[in-house]
């Protein structure tokens, strides 16, 4: 497992310094990490998977509900700002989805060994991805330790790493999910600090 995620790692480096051809490279890159798996690891795999959507919700409603029960000004802000962006970051998701309509790799390629079919026909980009790179990325700017930011961003790299391992996305959706998530998070805190500095903060006060 290790030496395979050093690859992707090693991939997503070159790809983004343009040494490497996506479309030629995905597909190989993909078979080295899907087929021929250690199938014992799709349980533990499956629920890393799930916790990209599962933290990306839970994360933000609990900044805003502890901001509310401390009737702390700053918290409940923040959760509002970590709400917008992963709002942003799964209204683009869907829009990109259904935008380029581009397939699962396990339809495109009878190679591909999908850990069980999924109900979504769209791949790119991964958006369990971009949800839980959204969620790193909001924790990484709330405590910006490298003790938090690292294991963040390991838990979201990991995310995007079942997301091949099950053969349910190319390398360049998890990419692109990566950067789509990060993206949305700091947007959406730099949008909404702008917004409440021309508005009056008690109004953005429920108690």
């Amino acid at each position: 497992m290790t030496s395979r995620f050093t690859v992707f790692l090693a991939f997503l480096f070159l790809l983004l310094a343009g040494q490497v051809p996506a479309q030629n490279a995905d597909l190989t890159l993909l078979k080295s990490i899907n087929i021929d798996r250690n199938t014992k690891l799709d349980p533990f795999y499956r629920q890393v998977s799930l916790s990209g959507y599962w933290l990306s919700i839970s994360y933000p409603v609990s900044t805003l509900v502890r901001g509310y029960a401390k009737k702390d000004t700053v918290l409940w802000q923040r959760g509002l700002q970590e709400c917008a962006g992963s709002g942003l970051c799964l209204a683009l998701t869907i829009g990109l989805k259904y935008s380029i309509q581009r397939s699962r790799p396990y339809v495109s390629s009878s190679e591909i060994q999908p850990m069980h079919p999924l109900p979504g026909p769209n791949s790119f980009p991964s958006g369990h991805t971009s949800a839980a790179f959204a969620t790193a990325t909001h924790i990484s700017m709330a405590y910006p330790k490298w003790y938090v930011v690292v294991p963040a961003y390991g838990w979201a790299g990991l995310v995007g790493y079942s997301r091949m391992h099950a053969g349910f996305h190319y390398p360049s959706d998890v990419l692109a999910g990566a950067v789509l998530g990060a993206g949305s998070a700091w947007l959406g805190q730099k949008a909404t600090n702008w917004f409440f500095r021309k508005k009056k903060p008690e109004r953005f006060r429920p108690f």
